[in-house]
This record gives C-alpha cells, sequence and structure tokens, in this order.
C-alpha cells in the first residue's frame, strides 16, 4: 500500500501481521475461535480508516475514526487472550498490543481534534 496517510500505512501493516499471526494459530494450534476474533478486529481498523478517508463530510468521518478506534481497543482484549491461554508468545502478543496501542492513540487524538472542529 502506497498512501502518504501514516495511519493508514500504519492500520495496513497491522492487518497484515493480525493475518499472518492467525495464519500460524490455526497452522500451528488448530485454534479457530479466538483467532478469527482477533482477525477481524485486527483488520477492521484498517479498513474503517480507509473508508474515514473516503467520509462525505465530518461526521461520517468521525464515525467511521471512532469504529476503528474501538476495534483497536477490542484486539488488544483478543491478543492477551491469545497470550494468557498460550496460544500466542508474550513476545509476539506484547509487541501486537503496542502496535494497536499506537493506533489507539492516533486515532484518539484526531477525534478529539475532530470534535473540537465541529
Amino acid at each position: 500500500m502506497k498512501d502518504k496517510n501514516p495511519l493508514l500505512e500504519k492500520s495496513y501493516d497491522f492487518a497484515l501481521e493480525t493475518v499472518r499471526l492467525y495464519k500460524n494459530i490455526v497452522a500451528s494450534k488448530s485454534e479457530y475461535v479466538l483467532s478469527k476474533q482477533m482477525l477481524r478486529s485486527g483488520t477492521s481498523i484498517g479498513a474503517n480508516i480507509s473508508e474515514a478517508n473516503g467520509a462525505i463530510s465530518t461526521a461520517d468521518f468521525s464515525d467511521k475514526t471512532s469504529i476503528a478506534y474501538k476495534e483497536s481497543l477490542e484486539v488488544k482484549y483478543w491478543l492477551s487472550l491469545l497470550k494468557d491461554s498460550d496460544y500466542v508468545t508474550k513476545g509476539i502478543a506484547n509487541k501486537l498490543i503496542v502496535q494497536a496501542d499506537e493506533l489507539s492513540k492516533i486515532m484518539f487524538s484526531i477525534l478529539k481534534t475532530t470534535k473540537r472542529a465541529k
């Protein structure tokens, strides 16, 4: 993805990491339920940011960014659960949790700025 939007690039990279992790969990641990939830929320972040970039109004932009923000919180839950149930190593889970935190902080800042601009 060759976009000049740092948030879109970071969320796309995060989505790729979650896809790779999902494939690994399914192949090595035959775990399908928790990992699928992690996959859905992890890839949804970038999809919603992409939609926000094509928003037709400030409210639409804010709504899509808010959904992406909530998905970034959800993916941290699934990653923690996968880590604590020994499906994913602490190192891998913590690395992705840090990335999700970074995305959350960026989106929260955008949402605060957007709210002030209304």
